[in-house]
């Protein structure tokens, strides 16, 4: 098996051509402003760049590369069906700018724990959601390409039980100011390709409600609040892909609280909203995309 992970949604998700994505980089961080760093962890899109590379941008900016060693990459599982979180067998990541390095002591680390599984080489070629944040990683990190590694990790369908579990194991490495948590997770996918078509009438045109929707859960997790989001979930249905990184994200959070002797004050914020298209009538779709910082004192 090469241990290469080829850049397979390059070309059509976003450009091959790395002098051409280098500069749609540049743009869209040029156009971020530095408003809620250093950040911990991050949220943020990956849906097609002409869709959310802007919006991304706004998450990313708020990182501080000089002082990140490692960079973990949370993403929810599209093609696949997971119970449990996954690891890369893959010693690097292609990009069109350079090659991301896996953090192998680390990846050994997570799987002497028993509670992961492998990705096979399909799986993790196929998977879009964490290879569209390879790019953007790269890039913010280009200064100091041989001085961190990543760790990606493909996320499944987990119970809440499962969600507190992950979030208890990856709490130590989000504690560490070396380490950097990326969460990838489009918000709402509304319209009847995506079988949800949430809508109360008196809300007003269809992409206002999709905004209220998806602020009810952009609010619980900027509390921080791991029981309020999955509670909001239950009871909206609304289709944010990446509910389960977040939710472990929540959950380290949650776990570092309870264990932290001296203060603790997480910060959540988000920093940008979009949407791919306003939804006024049922025949209509969009996806929605949010990124959000955290910081942590």
């Amino acid at each position: 098996m090469t241990s290469v992970r080829t850049a397979s949604h390059a070309g059509s998700w976003y450009s091959s051509n790395a002098r051409e994505l280098n500069k749609e980089l540049e743009e869209w961080l040029s156009k971020a402003d530095l408003c809620h760093g250093p950040a911990r962890a991050i949220i943020a899109p990956h849906a097609g760049y002409r869709y959310s590379g802007p919006c991304a941008a706004h998450a990313y900016r708020q990182i501080s590369p000089a002082v990140i060693k490692r960079v973990f990459i949370l993403g929810p599982s599209h093609r696949v069906r997971l119970s449990k979180c996954a690891l890369t067998q893959m010693k690097r990541y292609a990009t069109p700018l350079y090659d991301l390095v896996i953090d192998m002591e680390v990846n050994n680390e997570l799987a002497a724990t028993g509670h992961f599984q492998w990705m096979s080489a399909d799986t993790d070629e196929n998977e879009h959601s964490i290879e569209l944040h390879l790019p953007y990683v790269a890039k913010v990190f280009e200064r100091y390409r041989d001085q961190f590694t990543v760790i990606p990790i493909l996320v499944g369908s987990l119970s809440t039980d499962k969600e507190t579990l992950y979030g208890q194991i990856l709490s130590k490495y989000l504690a560490d100011p070396e380490n950097l948590f990326v969460i990838s997770s489009d918000f709402c996918h509304w319209g009847g390709r995506f079988s949800y078509k949430y809508y109360e009438p008196s809300a007003g045109p269809i992409f206002k409600q999709i905004t209220l929707l998806d602020k009810q859960g952009m609010d619980l997790i900027e509390l921080l609040d791991a029981e309020g989001f999955s509670e909001y979930l239950r009871e909206t249905g609304n289709t944010i892909c990446g509910r389960h990184p977040i939710s472990v994200l929540l959950n380290a959070v949650k776990a570092l609280k309870k264990s932290s002797q001296n203060g603790f004050h997480p910060l959540m914020k988000f920093l940008k909203y979009a949407q791919s298209s306003q939804c006024t009538s049922p025949s209509d779709s969009s996806v929605s995309y949010a990124s959000a910082a955290l910081l942590m004192d």
